[in-house]
């Protein structure tokens, strides 16, 4: 019997620490919620985060979920990249883990 009890602890405490993880993984950022233009002109292109975890990379679908230390994953048919995230106003950076880097600026809501 003392086997089965301490099996169910077990049970709980795995239980309890996946609900915390996805806990944390949900908080995410919700300042990076909108549209945001790459840096390089009028043209550039369009990334829109949305709040539900969906991301439109100029007409390519994909997802996006936060990790930990500011970082972000961003999942689409084509590849899957972590980026460091740097949010400050209406600015933007993605860095890849010693590479290239991506900046934008927050895209204004017409009235």
């Amino acid at each position: 019997m003392r086997l089965g009890f301490s099996q169910s602890i077990s049970s709980f405490r795995i239980i309890g620490l996946a609900t915390l993880l996805f806990a944390i993984v949900g908080c995410g950022n919700s300042s990076i919620v909108g549209k945001w233009r790459m840096s390089g002109g009028s043209d550039a292109t369009i990334w829109e985060f949305k709040t539900n975890g969906a991301v439109l990379v100029g007409e390519v679908s994909g997802r996006y979920k936060f990790g930990d230390q500011d970082r972000i994953k961003i999942e689409t048919p084509f590849a899957t990249t972590v980026y460091q995230l740097k949010i400050s106003g209406d600015q933007m950076i993605l860095q890849e883990p010693g590479g290239s880097k991506l900046e934008f600026t927050r895209v204004k809501a017409t009235p």
